[in-house]
């Protein structure tokens, strides 16, 4: 039997496989603080395979020769993007479990002109990364999907420099109706797994990471948390519909208003202390 895991690497495999768009419960929003200079910069249909909730290079200082660490690296739009800011002189390096996202961010890496850029197979709860090298720890809606959170705040600890930094973007929650809990389609949509604001930063703290603190906060849309499911559904029950409309997608909106309003994208940062 699989474990979650392994159940959430499969999801990822079939929507990259199936050449699907999304499977995160941001939808349409995940680009929000994206530049259009970065998006435009990126190889030709990279977002298309991208399952972020926000850009975690926004509100960094990344600067040239820092050593980056992306954490659930999928399939490299951030890796990319943290290539440019650190220039020749610095190194990228992306970590994710799922051999199908390494292999297409492989490819897309090898569109670019970056050559400083490494992928590594592993788990974010036991990275293969040794501890204090890193100057900045980045992720893009993955810890959430962690079952063991703990040890991934951990992990994080571990490899940053003393004084490294991290900035992660993920999707948190109160009061999660159970059922959303339970659901293994909304898990690995990055909404069965979320913890609270409260939860996450204090999981932060007790891993030793300082001055943690939520630096942006995102809100969506039922319609956009719906087309994100709608997406991993079967293709014969989103082809129902009635009165030219889907009915799949309809009862998901419905099923998703309550959900909107206690789900959100959040930005967290932090400091590996001394």
């Amino acid at each position: 039997m699989k474990n979650q895991s392994e159940k959430i690497s499969a999801e990822y495999s079939k929507a990259i496989k199936d050449n699907k768009n999304i499977v995160s419960a941001t939808g349409g929003a995940k680009f929000a603080d994206y530049s259009a200079h970065e998006l435009d910069s990126l190889p030709e249909g990279m977002t298309d395979s991208s399952f972020g909730c926000g850009n975690p290079l926004a509100t960094s200082s990344v600067k040239e020769g820092d050593v980056v660490l992306d954490l659930g690296c999928g399939t490299g739009l951030d890796l990319l993007l943290a290539a440019e800011k650190v220039g020749a002189k610095g190194s990228v390096i992306g970590i994710d479990m799922n051999e199908d996202m390494l292999k297409k961010a492989k490819e897309n890496i090898s569109k670019s002109e970056f050559k400083n850029i490494e992928l590594r197979n592993g788990m974010i709860e036991k990275l293969p990364v040794d501890s204090e090298s890193i100057d900045w720890v980045i992720s893009n809606c993955v810890i959430n999907l962690s079952s063991d959170k703990e040890k991934a705040f951990t992990e994080i600890a571990r490899v940053l420099k003393p004084n490294g930094q991290m900035l992660v973007s993920d999707i948190v929650s109160e009061n999660m109706p159970w059922w959303v809990k339970k659901s293994g389609i909304l898990t690995a949509a990055c909404a069965g797994g979320t913890i609270s604001e409260k939860l996450y930063l204090q999981g932060l703290k007790n891993a030793g990471i300082t001055d943690c603190s939520v630096v942006a906060r995102q809100y969506y849309e039922p319609t956009q948390l719906a087309s994100a499911v709608v997406d991993l559904l079967p293709k014969f029950i989103t082809k129902l519909s009635c009165c030219g409309k889907g009915i799949a997608e309809g009862m998901l909106i419905k099923i998703a208003s309550p959900i909107a309003k206690n789900l959100w994208s959040a930005k967290f940062s932090g400091k590996c202390g001394t």
